[in-house]
């Protein structure tokens, strides 16, 4: 068994807390946190969470591949002009 030496902050006395010690504390803090979970939003949200159903997927495809479409267009739209306006715009400033 591996011992370790801590210093109490609140003293300057030395305790000896073995490795499992801690390592058990850290175990209990976790399984705390996690009986926590089953309490509370987030605990309501995954109960309320199924799968969804072959309509709803591909409807979300579809409304994300729109999505997905119309935010290429804007971004192809801001290339061309910063290509081909700006430069033209940036020139008539400098002349």
């Amino acid at each position: 068994m591996q011992e370790r030496t801590m210093v109490n902050k609140d003293s300057d006395e030395f305790a000896s807390v073995s490795f499992e010690e801690k390592v058990q504390d850290w175990q209990d803090k976790i399984e705390r946190q996690v009986r926590q979970i089953s309490r509370g939003n987030t605990a309501r949200i995954l109960r309320m969470a199924k799968k969804p159903t072959n309509q709803e997927f591909m409807q979300t495809i579809i409304v994300c591949g729109i999505g997905m479409m119309i935010l290429g267009a804007i971004g192809f739209v801001i290339l061309v002009m910063m290509d081909n306006v700006l430069p033209a715009i940036f020139r008539w400033i400098i002349t």
